[in-house]
C-alpha cells in the first residue's frame, strides 16, 4: 500500500535570518548544497553534483507523492485521485482505509448472482470514494481469479476500481471480539441456521473492528446514507441488522456482540440477528412509533425511519418484480432492501419485462443490468443452427 514518507530534518534554520524565518523545504536545502559542492572544471566534482541532483529528484519525488496521498485521503477522493494496486492489499490494509460498505456471501458459491452483484455495484457507484468489499466463504488465499475470470459476475466486479472480493476468514475476523470462544465451540454441522448466524456475527465483528456500513447483498442503494451511527427500522420498535453503520469500536455493537453468545440459540431464526439489534436498543432506548418520515435517535445512534430501507414491506416483497403504473420515486429512501429471504419461487430480473426491479437495475447498476441480465439472455437463445 501506498505510505507517506517524509523526508527528515525537513527545515533548516539560518541562525543570520530574523527569528521565524525559515528556509525552504529539503528540496530547497538538497540544492543549496549542489550548488555549493560543485567546483568549476573539477570531473570529480561534476559526478558527486549529478549524484546529488539524483538525491534530490528522488527526495522530491518521494515528499510531492506522500503530500497527494495526504490530499486524497483529505479529500475524500482516494479512488478516483490515485489507482490502487489492488492485488497487493491485504483486508486489513483495505479495512483500515475506514469507512468500507461491507457485504458478506456465507455460502460456498463462488459466482455471485445478478442480485448480489447489483448491490454491490450500486454501492460501488453510490460510495465511489470508499472502499466496497465483498467478502466470499467460497474464496481462499490460493483461489486465483481475477477482471479475466469465467465468472461473469465475478469478473464484472473485480474490474471496479473500489471494489474489492476477499476471502471471508471467520477465525481471523472474531479474533479479540467476545465472539472468538463461541466460534470455537459451536459445531456448524449442527447448525441448522449456520448460513444466517455466521453472517450474523462475522457483520458485527467487522464493524466493531473497522467500522463502517454493512449491508445485505440484497440492499441496492441509490443515494448516500448521512448518518454515521445508525440502526434501520424495519418496522416502529423493530430494528433490522440488514443494514447499519458505526465508527469503530463502538460500545453499542460490542454490546451487541456479549449479547450474542450471552443469549445464543441458533435454532430460532433471526435470534441472533435483527432480534438481537431489537433488544439491545430497547435496553438504551424508549422506543416509540414513527409518525410520518422522521427519525428517531437515542444516546447519538440514529434509529432510521422504516422508509429509508424498507419502503415496500417484506409482506408485499412480490412488488419489486411486479410492473407498475406509476414508478415510485423512493424519495425518502436511500437503499431498497429486496427481500430476498422472501423469494422462495426464485422470481428474477427479466430483460424488457419493465417490472420495478428491473427499472432499478438499470438506473442504479446498469453494468450488472447489461452483462448478467440484458446480454445473458441474448447468449442463452438458440442459435439459427441450434434450431433446425
Amino acid at each position: 500500500m501506498l505510505q507517506t514518507i517524509w523526508v527528515s530534518s525537513s527545515r533548516s534554520w539560518d541562525s543570520r535570518k530574523p527569528d521565524g524565518q525559515q528556509t525552504s523545504w529539503k528540496c530547497g536545502f538538497v540544492r543549496t548544497i549542489i550548488q555549493h559542492t560543485c567546483p568549476r572544471h573539477n570531473p570529480r566534482g561534476q559526478r558527486k553534483a549529478r549524484m546529488l541532483k539524483k538525491i534530490h529528484i528522488c527526495l522530491c519525488f518521494f515528499f510531492v507523492s506522500g503530500i497527494l496521498y495526504e490530499i486524497s485521503l483529505l479529500s475524500g477522493c482516494f479512488f478516483s485521485c490515485m489507482p490502487m494496486p489492488k492485488h497487493f492489499l491485504t483486508p486489513e490494509q483495505v479495512l483500515n482505509l475506514g469507512k468500507s460498505i461491507i457485504f458478506l456471501e456465507t455460502t460456498e458459491r463462488l459466482e455471485p448472482p445478478p442480485l448480489v452483484s447489483c448491490s454491490v455495484e450500486s454501492a460501488a457507484r453510490i460510495y465511489q470514494d470508499r472502499p466496497v468489499i465483498l467478502f466470499m466463504k467460497g474464496l481462499t488465499n490460493d483461489t486465483v481469479l481475477d477482471s479475466n475470470s469465467s465468472y461473469a459476475a465475478f469478473s464484472l466486479l473485480s474490474s471496479m476500481k473500489n471494489v474489492f472480493l476477499f476471502p471471508l476468514q471467520m477465525e481471523t475476523i472474531f479474533q479479540e471480539t467476545p465472539l472468538l470462544q463461541w466460534y470455537n465451540e459451536v459445531d456448524p454441522e449442527e447448525e441448522k441456521n449456520w448460513v444466517h448466524v455466521s453472517s450474523d456475527a462475522s457483520r458485527l465483528a467487522l464493524i466493531w473492528k473497522y467500522g463502517g456500513i454493512y449491508m445485505d447483498t440484497d440492499v441496492i442503494s441509490i443515494r448516500p446514507i448521512p448518518e454515521g451511527s445508525f440502526l434501520a427500522a424495519q418496522k416502529s420498535r423493530f430494528s433490522s441488522n440488514g443494514i447499519f453503520g458505526f465508527p469503530a469500536r463502538h460500545k453499542f455493537i460490542w454490546d451487541c456482540m456479549e449479547n450474542f453468545v450471552l443469549k445464543y440459540n441458533g435454532n430460532i431464526w433471526g435470534n441472533q440477528g435483527p432480534f438481537l439489534m431489537t433488544r439491545m436498543l430497547k435496553t438504551i432506548c424508549n422506543l416509540t412509533d414513527f409518525e410520518g418520515v422522521e427519525d428517531h435517535s437515542c444516546q447519538n445512534i440514529s434509529f432510521l425511519n422504516p422508509q429509508r430501507f424498507y419502503p415496500i414491506p417484506y409482506p408485499a416483497w412480490g412488488r419489486y418484480y411486479d410492473v407498475w403504473d406509476k414508478t415510485p420515486d423512493f424519495n425518502h429512501s436511500y437503499a431498497l432492501h429486496l427481500w430476498n429471504f422472501m423469494n422462495r419461487n426464485r422470481k428474477a430480473v427479466v430483460a424488457g419485462s419493465n417490472s420495478l426491479a428491473e427499472k432499478l437495475y438499470k438506473t442504479y447498476c446498469p453494468t450488472t443490468y447489461e452483462d448478467l441480465i440484458k446480454n445473458a439472455e441474448l447468449r442463452d437463445l438458440p442459435s439459427y443452427e441450434d434450431s433446425v
